[in-house]
């Protein structure tokens, strides 16, 4: 199973944002029909889609009112049909979100619940307010204020840690769990081969909910807990692990090396790999999302190799990205948009996509999108980057402070359409998107196709990744990790290895080759540069070059 893991490519489509069909400013699901051909080019196995499922969308999506319907504003449920089909047609399998630590206050369970269904009641997490009349923990919400709303006209709150709208479900009931199960179970039986689990180690929590006594310490009562494991296999058992084929992937926000590696041993019977995000807070300020600082290289190679080889040694498996609906394009943080766009996309793929796991590509990426240039706070559309703004501001930041934050991190940068071409909207929609596009006059697919190269070499990163084992199933050695520039790495099996070797700046550099590579003509299998030879010990890199190596058989290590 870890050979067909390393071997997949799985493409991440933000539904909203790809392509309008029926002109209404919001992408569809015929729309990503009408663009399998595209698809089929960059030669994907699965497309990981966000919910489209029915929702009063109050944070995209992520807030489902029926698990088992598709929202009409995306289509129907014979559009959903048709596009596995066609998908399936062009050899590429389907993983849908499930969003299962909360539901919707307007899913049927919470209606219920509010209309004094006791059985429903035992869905959430309802308490009692504290004898003062305070809320019953001092927990705060994720997207902003505190996590507890009164539950309707009662006089009781209920959980929600993220939007108000998303009310926590309760796994310590043995009803949540087969819900769940039966939900999967369900999208199985319509040819889904995927599934990816939205938030899931912070379902976690106590039965009884006690206050935090440090707020930067909080997340820790009820993320990544010891029974998350047990609700992940109990899952496996009744829905997915009943096909060896499924591929799952689970979200999971603050989780430790430790639990990394239960969560994806095969032995455990829990899921295929997991996201972390570890690496992606290296441009925090002590972590905190809103006030950013250039990133830390260093910080960035000790996260990502920590993880790679951990999980190398235990049987683990990652599942490799820099980019989804959740994070601002990596091209504006760890690359240069402006001066070297096409050399630093390259050089990102490069990295992430040639470690040991499976690799995630997020829309847009494959052609070098960048965030977009928006100019004012009403230009977003994301609740929480509208909460923080007002929480800056509120906390002192003058109005060109707060937005200069949240231009940074939102999240809507990831969830501008599609750029197909030059024109207005970006041939994602001919009315005005729910987002606006900003910059596709210099970055879409039509000229991207015809004039570009980015596009291009993430096929030969793919073909890389599909044809050569040592890829798809060797194992990995950190290289140069003090070095302020360059990220590499081996990857070796059977006494053949590779050799990954990244420039993140813009400045060349010169390194010191491995012996056995710098002793031996080592065959070039991927430049960036279309670098034809090597020097025989010192190698100056270019700026944001990219190059893999191949050596036959060695003593390296």
């Amino acid at each position: 199973m870890e050979s067909e893991l390393g071997k997949k490519i799985i493409y991440q489509i933000y539904p909203r944002s790809f392509y309008d069909s029926d002109h209404d400013g919001i992408g569809d699901l015929r729309g990503i029909i009408a663009k399998v051909p595209y698809l089929k080019k960059l030669h994907i196995d699965m497309i990981w889609f966000n919910p489209f499922f029915v929702s009063p969308q109050k944070d995209n999506g992520y807030d489902i009112a029926d698990y088992y319907q598709i929202d009409s504003r995306f289509g129907t449920m014979a559009d959903f049909e048709e596009l596995v089909a066609e998908l399936h047609k062009n050899k590429i399998d389907v993983m849908l979100d499930m969003v299962f630590n909360h539901c919707s206050t307007r899913h049927p369970w919470f209606q219920k619940a509010l209309a004094g269904d006791k059985y429903y009641q035992r869905f959430f997490y309802l308490r009692s307010a504290k004898p003062d009349g305070s809320l019953p923990t001092n927990w705060q919400s994720k997207f902003g204020g505190p996590a507890w709303s009164r539950f309707g006209h009662t006089d009781k709150y209920y959980l929600h840690l993220y939007a108000p709208a998303q009310a926590d479900l309760d796994w310590h009931n043995p009803a949540v769990r087969q819900e769940a199960a039966k939900i999967v179970n369900f999208w199985r039986k319509k040819g889904v081969k995927g599934f990816r689990f939205d938030v899931f180690n912070v379902t976690g929590k106590a039965e009884q909910l006690v206050d935090s006594t440090d707020r930067n310490t909080e997340k820790q009562l009820y993320t990544d807990t010891p029974v998350v494991h047990r609700y992940l296999r109990e899952l496996n058992h009744n829905s997915f692990g009943q096909d060896p084929t499924i591929v799952t992937v689970g979200e999971m926000s603050s989780t430790t090396v430790e639990n990394s590696i239960k969560y994806t041993q095969p032995k455990n019977h829990e899921l295929s790999m997991i996201f972390t995000f570890h690496h992606l807070k290296v441009d925090y300020r002590q972590g905190n999302k809103w006030d950013s600082v250039p990133f830390d290289f260093l910080q960035l190679k000790k996260l990502l190799f920590e993880w790679q080889t951990a999980l190398d040694q235990a049987q683990g498996w990652n599942a490799l990205f820099w980019n989804n609906h959740d994070q601002p394009r990596a091209l504006n943080r760890f690359g240069d948009p402006i001066h070297y766009r096409e050399k630093s996309a390259e050089v990102l793929a490069t990295a992430i996509q040639l470690l040991r796991g499976t690799p995630f590509i997020y829309q847009g990426e494959e052609i070098g999108m960048t965030d977009p240039n928006y100019q004012q706070i009403t230009d977003y559309e994301d609740i929480e980057t509208i909460n923080a703004y007002h929480e800056l501001l509120a906390a002192g930041r003058t109005p060109t402070q707060a937005f200069n934050a949240v231009k940074q991190k939102s999240r809507d940068n990831s969830r501008t359409p599609m750029q197909w071409t030059d024109d207005k909207f970006a041939g994602f929609s001919t009315v005005k998107p729910w987002l606006l596009p900003t910059n596709q006059a210099t970055i879409n697919v039509a000229d991207e196709l015809k004039n570009g190269e980015i596009f291009t070499y993430y096929q030969r990163l793919f073909k890389l990744r599909k044809t050569e084992k040592l890829v798809y199933q060797g194992h990995i050695k950190p290289l140069w990790q003090d070095h302020p520039q360059v990220m590499g790495y081996l990857r070796y099996l059977d006494q053949q290895q590779l050799l990954v070797i990244t420039n993140f700046y813009g400045q060349a550099t010169t390194i010191n080759l491995p012996a056995a590579f710098a002793a031996a003509k080592s065959q070039i299998l991927l430049s960036n540069y279309q670098r034809q030879q090597l020097p025989t010990n010192k190698l100056t890199l270019a700026p944001f070059e990219a190059l893999v190596l191949k050596l036959n058989s060695s003593s390296f290590f």
